[in-house]
């Protein structure tokens, strides 16, 4: 889940409809400054489903040792803690699931998803909220991601579907930094972020190069991106969550049973070209 404060309580999302708001941010990218990803099905499809693995457990919301919904909120915008409001197996499992769901389907996206995860759980993690017991798992379920990144990459490799260029190593990394960034606007944009922030990783320019983007709030759910890396002049996208009551829940079963109670309703998120 991801969390939003509001006067009466949170406004929750689900993590596979902030990773479709990503994708909708990655199929809007790229302009005569910033370069359009490549291959574009099926890195647009890694980016839209890098949270499937999280739709089940999304049913059913849990609540931090404090008593808020244990989701993605403003206070974690920057860190990853996250270890210390899950089961390292359950959130390891989430992980496995998300990658083994899409490869199925489409390897080139899993390997980006796979990619993603390995990068969450090594640059971005704070190791210290790890128990020392659990971290024999981390290390196993890493090596088993490496492995799994290499098979995907040798099905591509042997479909005859890519061109040399959509296999460089080079190409694998910028869309996975493509992923990055759409996932991480796309979380600033659900909690309403209110500071100025930079986009995960600098994005490759159409002459080369990276370049570094900023984000800036103008109003709720409104941000300005500086320099503007879209196609038009104007970004619009809806999303769906539920509105719930209160701040602090006494078990579980009363989180799950206000959000039940909540029906969906529709936001929306406006990116702006800066000056």
């Amino acid at each position: 889940m991801l969390r939003a404060r509001t006067q009466e309580g949170w406004f929750l999302i689900t993590h596979p409809e902030h990773a479709r708001i990503a994708g909708e941010f990655a199929s809007a990218w790229g302009n005569s400054r910033f370069r359009h990803p490549f291959p574009l099905t099926n890195t647009l499809e890694g980016i839209r489903r890098h949270d499937d693995g999280w739709a089940t457990r999304d049913l059913s919301p849990k609540i931090t040792r404090e008593g808020r919904p244990s989701a993605f909120g403003i206070d974690l915008v920057g860190k990853y803690s996250a270890f210390e409001e899950i089961d390292l197996a359950d959130y390891l499992q989430v992980r496995g699931r998300a990658m083994e769901a899409v490869a199925a389907q489409n390897a080139y996206a899993a390997v980006l998803i796979s990619m993603h995860t390995c990068n969450l759980l090594t640059e971005r993690a704070d190791h210290s909220t790890i128990r020392p017991e659990d971290r024999p798992k981390l290390a196993a379920f890493l090596e088993m991601q490496e492995r799994r990144q290499e098979d995907l990459r040798h099905i591509c490799a042997q479909s005859g579907q890519f061109s040399g260029n959509d296999l460089l190593a080079t190409t694998w990394v910028e869309n996975f930094r493509l992923l990055q960034a759409c996932d991480n606007l796309s979380l600033l944009s659900c909690v309403d972020y209110p500071n100025a922030a930079s986009l995960l990783h600098p994005l490759p320019l159409t002459g080369g190069g990276m370049q570094e983007v900023a984000v800036h709030r103008l109003a709720e759910r409104t941000f300005r991106l500086d320099p503007w890396p879209m196609r038009e002049a104007v970004v619009e996208v809806q999303f769906s969550g539920r509105r719930i009551t209160g701040e602090l829940f006494g078990s579980e079963s009363d989180l799950a049973t206000a959000y039940a109670r909540a029906s969906p309703e529709t936001l929306c998120i406006r990116l702006e070209q800066g000056s």
